[in-house]
């Protein structure tokens, strides 16, 4: 993969990043460190903490998400899990991606060159 397609790639899934987090979050708790090797998984796309953290920090503040630091041997951790309200918008977005951009993407997979 060249860089432009991975920059472009990297791009596409960065401004996904809030979804996939809710996502995430809706199946279980995870700390920041999951959520970058998840991501890692689902997209083959690294991602610093540098840019998983601020978009934690904006779904809490947003009381989307909610942390609680969790002691681990001498390190404290911080669990992430989904509030009612990121519930509410995770299944939004769905809607959202169920209708039109379902259709959107399906017309761009099959449409003949």
């Amino acid at each position: 993969m060249s860089d432009a397609e991975e920059k472009l790639l990297k791009t596409t899934v960065k401004g996904l990043s809030r979804a996939i987090i809710l996502w995430l979050l809706s199946r279980r708790k995870m700390c920041g460190y999951d959520i970058i090797k998840e991501i890692y998984k689902l997209t083959d796309l690294k991602f610093t903490s540098g840019v998983i953290y601020p978009v934690l920090y904006e779904l809490e503040e947003k009381g989307l998400i909610k942390g609680e630091w969790t002691s681990k041997g001498r390190r404290n951790i911080k669990y992430y899990s989904i509030t009612k309200n990121g519930l509410d918008i995770l299944e939004d977005l769905r809607m959202l991606f169920s209708k039109s951009l379902k259709q959107i993407i399906e017309n761009f997979i099959l449409e003949d060159n």
